[in-house]
């Protein structure tokens, strides 16, 4: 199998990257600039350059991908978590919503070609409990939530809109892992959370598009 994973220099992203390959895929990985990105081209020659926020650079990399047969949206940002109710901005809220939200849009409408050709035709978008409207009980964490919340939402519309072409679009939360995002408070190792989240894909089908999974493969409510 073909993958792709967008943000993989490190973290989830990068732990997504050596379990794919340990298990014999092909993987195709991402990084804004891979020449600081050592560690990825050490583990597979197809390394590519990607600013998710940067439609000219979707653009090249959906010309340089013929086939793809999953498509990992990872890359994201924690946003402005800094600023309370009264300090927002909307440079602050815009930079959140191009990255993680806008970007996998942009990125699963220019593959869809190469997705196409696929023979899974699977787009798993990672996103975040804290994307979810159900779930908010403490408030704050504005761009975050409110972009996790609007990459929720395409998803579902890319389910509902590609279900004749074959193609599979979910959301999946990966926990909170210890990473430079999550932490080192955090309660999940990346190697947890991706092997969480690896079987859970493997059960994918058609029925499960347009859902949101956990990483232990519970639904979370939109």
């Amino acid at each position: 199998m073909i993958h792709l994973v967008t943000g993989a220099n490190r973290g989830i992203g990068l732990e997504f990257v050596r379990r794919l390959l340990a298990l014999g895929h092909t993987v195709h990985a991402t990084a804004r600039d891979p020449a600081r990105a050592s560690v990825l081209a050490g583990l597979t020659p197809h390394v590519h350059a990607l600013d998710v926020g940067d439609e000219g650079s979707i653009a090249r990399l959906a010309a340089a991908l013929r086939e793809v047969d999953v498509v990992i949206n990872n890359a994201g940002t924690i946003g402005d978590e800094a600023s309370p109710l009264g300090e927002q901005t909307l440079a602050g809220l815009s930079a959140a919503f191009a990255i993680n939200a806008a970007g996998p849009l942009l990125l699963t409408q220019a593959l869809l070609p190469a997705i196409g050709r696929g023979k899974r035709k699977l787009v798993v978008h990672i996103t975040s409990r804290m994307g979810s409207i159900g779930d908010n009980s403490s408030g704050g964490y504005y761009s975050y939530r409110m972009s996790k919340a609007a990459l929720n939402m395409a998803s579902k519309s890319l389910a509902l809109d590609l279900a004749p072409k074959g193609i599979i679009s979910v959301v999946m939360h990966p926990g909170w892992v210890k990473t430079d995002m999550g932490g080192a408070g955090a309660t999940l190792t990346p190697e947890e959370s991706v092997r969480g989240m690896l079987k859970v894909i493997d059960g994918i089908d058609a029925k499960s598009s347009g859902k949101f999974y956990n990483y232990n493969g519970a639904e979370i409510a939109y």
